[in-house]
Formats: structure tokens, sequence, C-alpha cells
């Protein structure tokens, strides 16, 4: 068991876990080859990438087939270095999940979460993912909701 998945234990939100193979690390746009892999369309399939917010780390959880729209999360954002996202959240690359991480950090939802019953996201490893209602990853992230991606 993951800390993501021991956080949705502990709330008592209903999800389901989906395993997956075959996807590296690397390999184009990992995320839509997971969301393929899966069989799902890439537009519910949600990557948790973070970034650097005035210096500060936050958390975004958009689309797997669109990018984060840094300009419209700050000024002076850059996409966080790939080891201090590993040391922020207590995950790997590839399995970040924006749930059960290592420190409570900020976290936006894109607004096109809402447009879907249920949306997939890491479960914090490799190969696994956890399908829930958008509304309550909101909830449990204390996130906020607006327009982050683009493309």
């Amino acid at each position: 068991m993951t800390p993501a998945v021991e956080a949705l234990r502990s709330a008592g939100i209903e999800y389901r876990l989906h395993e997956y193979e075959g996807v590296e690390v690397g390999e184009g746009d990992y995320a839509v080859a997971v969301a393929d892999a899966l069989g799902i369309e890439p537009g519910r399939l949600f990557k948790t990438l973070l970034a650097a917010v005035d210096g500060k780390l936050e958390v975004f959880v958009i689309p797997a087939d669109r990018q984060l729209d840094v300009r419209s999360v700050g000024k002076r954002a850059v996409m966080a270095e790939r080891a201090a996202a590993e040391r922020a959240t207590g995950y790997v690359a590839g399995g970040i999940s924006p749930l059960g991480q290592r420190r409570s950090l900020p976290t936006t939802v894109d607004e096109a979460a809402l447009a879907h019953q249920t949306i997939l996201v890491s479960a914090g490893r490799r190969g696994l993912q956890l399908e829930l209602d958008p509304r309550e990853l909101v909830r449990i992230t204390a996130a906020e909701v607006r327009a982050v991606a683009t493309g």
C-alpha cells in the first residue's frame, strides 16, 4: 500500500486501483502513454507536476495530454527540478501522487477535472493509478480549482 492509497482509506474516500505495464519514464509523453496502456482517454488521466512559484514548491494536477501553463501560475514560476520534486513528495518521478505526500504543499487542480465523474491520478508508484471522484481529490488535498493547463 502506498501513502496515497492510505490517505484515501483513512479519509473513507471511495477509489479503484488500476495497474498497467510496459510504460517507461522518458519515452515521449509518459502520462499519455499511461492513459493508452490503461485504455482511457488522456483527458481523464491527470498528471501531478511540481513547480517553484516565487521560490516555494506547489503541486499542479492537470490532464495527461496538456502542459502546465507556467505563466498562469506566477510571474516567477518554473518547473521544479526532478530531485526537488522527489524529495518534497517522497515519490519517484513517474509515480508522484497528489495524495499522501511527505510534505503538505499548496495544490491546484485544473478545472477540467470537474467535467468528469471520475479521474485517474498516480497511486504513488509507477504502474499504479487511482480512480476517484475529482471533487474528493479537491477536498482531501484542500486544492484550489482553476485553469492552469494549456495545449
